[in-house]
């Protein structure tokens, strides 16, 4: 299946009945959370990690527990093993596409270090005991299909992986690469000066979750005045970039000079930049000026903050996002070049929102009070 019959299908959105399903078949409904959303919290994670006994992510050659992926000297000289894992539960009803968004968001992984080629995957997956065994061979056809055509327009192979029976519908993989320590960015080097460059924008969670108050009738929509017709384009513009890799983007960090890179995902844009800003060699912060959000999801999170919600933390930068963008630092004039080469390659924008300064003392980001919020529009 094409790119573009992936955003076909998108556009489409998901039938049961044609795929031989009843017509009342849900498959987030297998779950009772949503694709990162799924995480243990940053702050929780930090403390549960100290029985490992080590505050270092980056020793020398090696990338340990922390960041995107774990780097691993070969005995082979210059060579590196470069490999992660992720699983998470279904955030939307069309299996294909979760299989497509379940690949692109364990790939990314490897994109955020600028490895932009994957040697081997390996395919996680919980069957629901739910299911029965029509909708279980339904759905994991579906699933392994679209997880496939991902893979494939990654050019990267599966070669294995795990199948068990869960409560619910687990959904993984693991990305595996050996590659030349050339191939790899050094995540450490920002400095201050550079820029913070963001590929896709946030509101991924706040998206999915409307959606799924319209699909419940559970009184959200009325009780917060809000848009069906805009919150369906904006899940199908969520959905479109969930499945989209972050592969360009990976391999543009080493043309443009990146200084470091994480991906955005289940702790939210701010977690995934505390984290990075921590390893850098050099004390500095991260300053988070602008805030680019999928269309009317700034909306809703107002529409939440006036009734005394906190709006999924959309604003704080908590909110979980799933297959995110990557947030990169590198020289302004770099990330100028690097937008608009991106921008010609995935036909989707990326943009400046924030800068690396001088910090005294242990690193830190942050996103200022009242960033600037941007809505972005889709072609949806």
């Amino acid at each position: 299946m094409t790119t573009m019959n992936r955003v076909e299908r998108i556009v489409e959105g998901f039938d049961p009945v044609k795929n031989g399903l009843d017509d009342d078949f849900v498959l987030t409904k297998l779950t009772a959370m949503k694709g990162c959303g799924c995480k243990v919290p940053r702050d929780v994670l930090l403390q549960l990690l100290q029985t490992f006994k080590t505050d270092l992510v980056i020793n020398n050659d090696e990338v340990d527990i922390g960041l995107d992926s774990c780097v691993i000297p070969l005995r082979h000289p210059g060579l590196r093993l470069v490999q992660t894992t992720d699983f998470f539960y279904p955030l939307v009803d069309d299996p294909y596409i979760m299989g497509r968004i379940t690949c692109a968001n364990v790939l990314s992984d490897l994109y955020a270090m600028g490895v932009s080629e994957c040697d081997n995957m390996l395919m996680l997956l919980g069957v629901a005991v739910e299911l029965n065994e029509l909708q279980r061979d339904i759905i994991v056809r579906l699933f392994i299909q679209g997880f496939k055509d991902a893979a494939d327009e990654a050019n990267t192979k599966i070669r294995g992986g795990q199948t068990v029976r869960c409560p619910w519908l687990l959904l993984g993989g693991v990305a595996t690469s050996v590659v030349h320590e050339s191939e790899i960015i050094k995540v450490d080097r920002a400095i201050p000066g550079d820029v913070l460059v963001l590929t896709k924008p946030i509101g991924g969670q706040v998206a999915v979750n409307s959606y799924e108050w319209i699909k419940k009738n559970n009184g959200k929509i009325e009780e917060l005045g809000l848009d069906t017709a805009k919150i369906k384009k904006a899940f199908k513009q969520a959905c479109e970039q969930m499945s989209r890799l972050n592969r360009n983007a990976a391999k543009l960090l080493h043309k443009h000079e990146a200084h470091s890179s994480t991906d955005v995902t289940g702790f939210g844009l701010l977690g995934h930049a505390e984290n990075l800003s921590r390893v850098q060699k050099q004390p500095v912060e991260f300053l988070i000026e602008e805030l680019p959000i999928i269309e009317y999801m700034n909306e809703i999170v107002d529409r939440m903050i006036e009734k005394g919600g906190e709006g999924f933390r959309l604003y704080e930068g908590r909110s979980a996002e799933t297959s995110g963008g990557l947030l990169i630092a590198m020289s302004e004039e770099n990330a100028k070049n690097y937008i608009a080469e991106l921008s010609s390659l995935d036909n989707a924008p990326a943009w400046i929102v924030g800068r690396v300064l001088e910090k005294t003392g242990e690193s830190i980001a942050r996103i200022v009070p009242n960033a600037a919020r941007r809505s972005i529009t889709s072609s949806f």
